[in-house]
């Protein structure tokens, strides 16, 4: 079996940081996704790689597991966010680069 360890971004419909502290152990996909004649749903028999995810709290614990049941994995390194400190008094502040507008 063949895994990927990653740290996960926050979905765009998230405002938060919630789930996004945790390193996930995903398994790559090892059977092709196939239509389903009569629905036209796509689906797999493969249900390791569509349904198990697995959370950790720290990326060494991540790579103990791998190791530990012997799955190759690679690891996808953590995306550095920029935090942007605003102030709500930002909007209305003298010599702002944009026009205010109602």
């Amino acid at each position: 079996m063949r895994a990927r360890i990653l740290r996960p971004s926050k979905s765009a419909m998230q405002s938060g940081r919630a789930r996004t502290r945790d390193w996930i152990l995903v398994f790559a996909q090892t059977e092709a996704r196939t239509a389903d004649s009569l629905m036209g749903w796509i689906g797999s028999g493969d249900t390791v790689a569509n349904q198990v995810r697995l959370r950790f709290p720290t990326l060494e614990a991540a790579e103990a597991y791998a190791k530990a049941n012997g799955i190759d994995y690679e690891v996808e390194p953590a995306q550095a966010t920029a935090l942007k400190p605003k102030a709500y008094a930002d909007n209305f502040r003298y010599g702002r680069g944009d026009n205010w507008t109602h």
